[in-house]
């Protein structure tokens, strides 16, 4: 959601620039703009609707500069405008800004301090470097300290890039609840949102903390707490590709994405797992685990459905009792704790806005936690107790797929290693390694099936305008995750449901060619799932499976490998996530870039 780029001291400053916001097109946005200085009197700001190419095509080779600020926004305050893309810019074109986040007290602000300026945006951002200039101005202050003037009067969550026409060659940076990292270059310096953009230029980054003011040379990095003491701080290394970013062959990153999940079962395999087959966890981690009595999940959307299945996995495997939550709804409704609670937070980006603010009412609380994200260093891991990563490399479309499935093997892991420490035998008897091993060749058998699946979609979903999956337990926990993945990327209105609720009420839905999908991999309810599927069959629906092999029957429209039931979402869900693929595909979506959708969602 939004994305950030900055460099000082290079001259390649425009390149560089577009370069960082195609690689955060992922994040959604809706229109891009930058804003360049060549130290010598000439400045350029370009801005334009849609995408990066529509700014590329407006950019003209006489931009160029050394300096320059970048952004991609995903319209909140306003509509989609060039007026109201970043960067904004003050009344007399000294001061330009980007920013992430939203700013509540805008209006009040604006009203307060700005009655008799004139705006030509929409956006919250517009007040800010507004009320930088007006202070800059009125009190004669430098930028620095207008700048901080107007941090302490700010009330939501932003992170800002900013820059002054009368010290063009200097950034400055600030972040409150939205990720901002320092790039540290040779012989110049980049800002970023993620490091993903900026890893052509270095894999040395500086994390940057709620409340600290950053002024950024092209030597030279100062960082600041809220009293204006310096600090110091030594970077982190992102062992990265920059080629892992890329689509290579793939006429999508959601394919590719869904092609890599054998690997990143085997990646999760080696980093967790013994020769012997014993979980690699932290022992402190599982001690601070075993010391509660109740464990909660907490995440949004795709990390709420693994929490789903994750719950399932740590009362079968360890017997302790687990609840899951939405993020959003958990952080303002104040539910009764257990008297030990442990928290574990799903969250592919690690800066989910939603997540965070539970996190920091769990750290007020004083209770201890662990983050499971895939983006070393993100907020949501450096403000946990403990950190997982999945190690299942960068996710960029906005459909959330591999970051699924390694969730859910990482959860599986962890299960199987608390269950351990507590002497449960069902854990002790639970072949980890073995089963990875087998949903690493049991997905590999589906995604190799892929022109199969392409037709099924084109028979059962490409003209409908709504779809039902189905299932009980742990099949119920994926129906939601198929439905959601289909919805998100070909807008079919489709829905996951207990298949045991159709008859209260959404049976009433079915019509005459409504596809409904059953999933059934567990023994003990394939039956009733199978009558739930008549009972819309005989109501005109045209029904499909998704079936373990074990439970297969002739007629089953889809047949996976057999593996440990507790992991049978690993292998269910591919199908479903091919099928949802290929719908987008063949309406002609942009499969990656779902309307109205951001990858990660920093703003609550």
């Amino acid at each position: 959601m939004c994305g950030i780029v900055g460099v000082t001291g290079n001259d390649n400053a425009v390149k560089i620039l577009v370069n960082g916001l195609q690689k955060l097109e992922y994040r959604g946005y809706d229109s891009a703009g930058i804003y360049v200085n060549d130290q010598h009197g000439n400045d350029y700001l370009v801005k334009e609707k849609g995408r990066i190419a529509d700014l590329e095509a407006k950019i003209t080779p006489a931009v160029h500069g050394s300096t320059g600020i970048g952004h991609t926004r995903w319209a909140t305050h306003g509509v989609v405008s060039v007026d109201n893309a970043h960067p904004q810019f003050s009344q007399d074109d000294r001061f330009y800004l980007v920013h992430n986040g939203v700013i509540e007290n805008y209006q009040d602000l604006k009203s307060q301090y700005l009655s008799d300026v004139p705006f030509k945006s929409q956006t919250d951002t517009e007040v800010v470097v507004q009320l930088i200039d007006k202070f800059a101005v009125e009190d004669n202050l430098n930028a620095h300290d207008a700048f901080i003037k107007v941090l302490s009067l700010l009330e939501g969550s932003y992170s800002f890039l900013m820059m002054d026409r009368e010290k063009p060659d200097t950034l400055y940076v600030a972040k409150n609840k939205s990720p901002l990292l320092i790039g540290v270059c040779d012989g110049y310096n980049v800002v970023c949102s993620d490091a993903i953009a900026m890893l052509n230029e270095t894999h040395e980054f500086l994390e940057l903390m709620d409340g600290e003011v950053v002024t950024v040379t092209p030597m030279h990095v100062q960082i600041e707490d809220q009293n204006g003491k310096s600090i110091e701080r030594n970077p982190f290394h992102v062992d990265m590709d920059a080629s892992e970013t890329d689509k290579g062959t793939y006429p999508f990153y959601m394919l590719k994405e869904i092609d890599e999940q054998p690997n990143v079962m085997r990646q999760l395999a080696s980093v967790y797992l013994a020769e012997n087959g014993n979980p690699v966890i932290d022992p402190e981690l599982l001690e601070a685990m075993q010391a509660a009595d109740r464990i909660y999940i907490v995440g949004a959307g795709t990390s709420y459905h693994a929490g789903l299945v994750g719950a399932r996995l740590l009362e079968n495997l360890a017997h302790v009792p687990t609840e899951v939550h939405v993020s959003s709804e958990f952080a303002y409704e104040n539910p009764i704790l257990s008297d030990n609670p442990f928290f574990i937070f799903l969250s592919q980006s690690g800066e989910t806005a939603d997540s965070r603010e539970v996190l920091v009412n769990v750290n007020n609380s004083g209770y201890p936690s662990l983050t499971i994200t895939n983006v070393q260093n993100s907020t949501l891991s450096r403000e946990a107790t403990y950190t997982l990563l999945l190690h299942a490399g960068p996710e960029i479309a906005v459909a959330s797929t591999k970051a699924y499935t390694a969730q859910i093997a990482l959860e599986a892991i962890l299960a199987k290693a608390l269950g351990e420490v507590e002497g449960q035998i069902v854990a002790q008897n639970f072949d980890i390694r073995q089963q990875l091993g087998l949903v690493a060749t049991g997905m590999q058998a589906i995604i190799d099936e892929k022109q199969e699946l392409e037709k099924l979609s084109n028979d059962y979903l490409m003209d409908t305008a709504r779809a039902f999956y189905i299932g009980r337990g742990i099949d119920y926990t994926v129906s939601l995750e198929a439905a959601l993945k289909l919805k998100e990327i070909s807008y079919v209105q489709a829905e996951g449901f207990a298949s045991g609720e159709l008859k209260h009420g959404t049976i009433a839905l079915i019509e005459d060619g409504t596809p409904v999908i059953g999933i059934i991999t567990q023994e003990k309810t394939a039956g009733l799932t199978r009558s739930n599927l008549v009972e819309t069959k005989s109501r005109g629906a045209h029904i499909m499976t998704i079936v373990r092999q074990g439970l297969a029957q002739p007629d089953d429209t889809i047949v996976i490998p057999d593996v440990e039931e507790l992991l049978t979402p690993l292998l269910s869900v591919v199908p479903a996530q091919l099928l949802a693929y290929y719908t987008s595909l063949n309406k002609g979506l942009d499969v990656d870039k779902p309307r109205n959708l951001a990858k990660s969602v920093t703003v609550e």
